[in-house]
């Protein structure tokens, strides 16, 4: 892998961010470069200090490795723009901006077991679902590894402490960047590096089947986490397009094979929509849908920003609830965070290089 990126980067005379590479793709880089193998360790251990922001900030390397990593590498590319926090002081969102102008946010949250951070993915989402703002500019690019990975350091460099869990839930697909997400997996869990256990990084999809299966090939002890909103094939093609390229019994299928392989359970996204998906059939048939292998249902309030969707009341909410309850189904109501700031699941938004951007009056 690694001698072909720098091949390529050679031939465009662009450098590489250093975060994208792994301790022993680094390690080898450092060999035939010329330099001892232990440098790389030291790099690396460099890396997950939230506090550096330059090559010459590694104290301990000779002045000749510094030099040759400024020259080989970029060492950061997001730039924090803005930063609002929630009334309640349990959410801050950042702004961040790419080399290329594009604009991406990410959330930092704060519960009693300690902090979690959400990062986007993608500038964009080409999933075009109907009830998410995060897609309505359309599909720009994906996000390199690094430029995932730097949205877990920079916020936990502004939390002042350890991020405990990261989840894949800001803007994009998360398996629809397949590589560079499974890529940013294997970094911060890295022992060497921020040292986060894969299985407190939770992976958010609306379905894309065929990277379901290679993402289980990957035998990753990652929480999988399906965007399902709907029972029935009927609605869920109307709500999510994906749908109608991998229906219900295609991805429940997957997902049970998912937890067979890796005895993870899997759990399942359930956004209440008032008159769309919260009647006590839908729950009747959401219970038939799961019936089977270990599931877990997350109810999530809708929140503003819906496109044109109602949320359902909290007492539709708790009817619905306590329906799946008697049907012995396991299901949790999501704790809203950081509605007020836009921050809350399906409001962050991205805009294109530009553009005009309205996420941080």
């Amino acid at each position: 892998m690694w001698d072909l990126c720098y091949n390529k980067l050679n031939m465009i005379n662009v450098k590489m961010n250093i975060r994208n590479l792994k301790l022993a793709e680094l390690t080898d880089l450092m060999l035939k470069a010329g330099f001892p193998k232990f440098r790389a360790w030291q790099i690396y251990k460099w890396l997950s200090d939230v506090s550096v922001v330059s090559f010459d900030q590694m104290t301990n390397l000779p002045l000749g490795l510094r030099d040759f990593l400024k020259q080989t590498f970029n060492l950061n590319s997001l730039t924090l723009q803005k930063v609002l926090t929630s009334r309640d002081e349990s959410t801050t969102k950042f702004l961040f901006k790419l080399p290329d102008g594009n604009l991406i946010e990410s959330a930092l949250m704060k519960y009693k077991y300690g902090y979690s951070v959400c990062v986007s993915t993608q500038v964009g989402c080409r999933m075009g679902c109907a009830f998410c703002v995060s897609g309505m500019s359309g599909f720009v690019r994906n996000l390199e590894a690094s430029e995932i990975l730097e949205q877990v350091v920079l916020a936990q460099k502004f939390a002042g402490t350890r991020i405990g869990r990261v989840v894949l839930m800001g803007i994009g697909e998360p398996l629809d960047n397949f590589e560079n997400v499974a890529r940013f997996s294997e970094l911060v869990s890295s022992p060497e590096g921020l040292n986060i256990g894969q299985r407190n990084i939770t992976l958010s999809t609306a379905g894309l089947v065929e990277r379901i299966y290679d993402l289980m090939r990957l035998k990753f002890q990652i929480t999988l986490s399906i965007s399902l909103h709907a029972p029935n094939d009927a609605l869920r093609s109307k709500l999510m397009p994906v749908n109608k390229t991998w229906d219900l019994l295609q991805l429940i299928a997957a997902c049970r094979e998912y937890f067979e392989a890796t005895h993870r359970r899997v759990s399942f996204e359930y956004i209440m929509l008032s008159g769309v998906n919260d009647g006590l059939k839908c729950a009747a048939e959401l219970k038939k849908l799961l019936a089977g292998f270990p599931a877990h249902v997350n109810l999530i309030p809708a929140n503003s920003g819906r496109r044109g969707f109602k949320a359902s009341d909290p007492q539709t909410i708790k009817m619905f609830q306590k329906h799946l309850e008697d049907l012995g189904v396991q299901v949790t109501l999501r704790r809203a965070l950081g509605s007020d700031i836009s921050a809350a699941c399906g409001q962050m938004r991205c805009i294109v290089q530009g553009g005009k951007y309205g996420g941080f009056e």
